[in-house]
């Protein structure tokens, strides 16, 4: 089992965070550099496996983890955190290999487009082709579906739309501190504005207009899958930190699930950042990955 991080630790992720994030008003150009500047604090270890691969029309890179089979089909299709403006495969080769390694199988990222460029329904359109080609690829009985932050809202609304659409469903599904409502009214959006050291209410409702522009965020329920309907859904691990703004997002979204008798664990880290899973020098993260290593591996195995 994994130890403590250090103050000191934590802070270096805080501090990452924070100079990878520029002034409100920079342009889009100024947050992408800064969230690749970020992830490139973190090393790919030379034995990993990576190959570009197309899915469909969205590229994506499958990254497999040394000693971690590919005969048999298994894959974790996971999409990346970015608030649905940043973020890319590429960044995500580190956090990539390290799930590859506990969940025993290549984790493929899709390279969704990004908004302004390409605003809402356009991620959810690129990771519901993303999804239909790796049911071809692999079969449902061999995939896991995962995201973190946006990406872990992304990973619910193609779950929802997969269901709507009549598609078979993966093994198992988790997310990493999700983002599931674009309106920001997670009671932990109010009461830990100002305590999480990096996400507020203003940011997640800023942020989010720039992807959905002028829509209602509860009306748009593949944007904010918070606000959908929740039954019909494969089991679910959904984590996210107790101190962080987005706790709630994943507090009420396993309320719904509940509600509609899906299986569901929630496991809330303590004193985390968001995204903690993010930083390789982080004892919690470590944890967090064991945790999610077990119930996918389960999942695996049980098929």
């Amino acid at each position: 089992m994994a130890g403590v991080s250090t103050r000191a630790d934590h802070q270096r992720a805080i501090d990452l965070f924070r100079a990878a994030t520029p002034e409100p008003t920079a342009p889009i150009g100024a947050w992408r550099d800064g969230f690749e500047a970020l992830c490139a604090n973190f090393p790919i270890p030379n034995d990993a496996r990576i190959e570009a691969i197309d899915l469909d029309g969205v590229a994506a890179l499958k990254v497999t983890a040394a000693g971690v089979g590919d005969v048999d089909g298994r894959a974790v299709l996971h999409f990346h955190s970015g608030g649905y403006v940043m973020g890319s495969a590429r960044a995500y080769r580190n956090f990539a290999e390290r799930l590859s390694r506990v969940c025993g199988a290549p984790v493929v990222v899709p390279d969704y487009r990004l908004a302004p460029d390409h605003v809402y329904p356009a991620a959810v359109n690129d990771a519901m082709t993303a999804y239909r080609a790796m049911l071809d690829h692999h079969g449902a009985d061999r995939m896991v579906v995962s995201g973190d932050s946006a990406g872990g809202g992304l990973a619910i609304a193609v779950l929802m739309a997969a269901r709507d659409a009549g598609l078979p469903m993966p093994l198992a599904a988790f997310a990493i501190s999700p983002l599931l409502d674009l309106a920001g009214e997670g009671e932990s959006a109010v009461t830990l504005d100002g305590v999480d050291p990096l996400i507020n209410r203003m940011m997640i409702v800023e942020m989010g207009k720039v992807y959905i522009e002028d829509r209602d965020p509860r009306a748009h329920v593949l944007a904010s899958p918070v606000w959908g309907q929740h039954h019909g859904l494969p089991p679910l691990f959904l984590t996210a930190s107790d101190a962080e703004a987005l706790r709630d997002d994943a507090v009420r979204l396993a309320a719904g699930v509940r509600k509609e008798g899906g299986e569901v664990e929630l496991v809330l880290a303590e004193g985390m950042v968001h995204i903690w899973t993010l930083f390789p020098f982080l004892a919690e993260a470590d944890r967090s990955l064991d945790q999610i290593g077990r119930f996918v591996r389960g999942h695996f195995g049980a098929a």
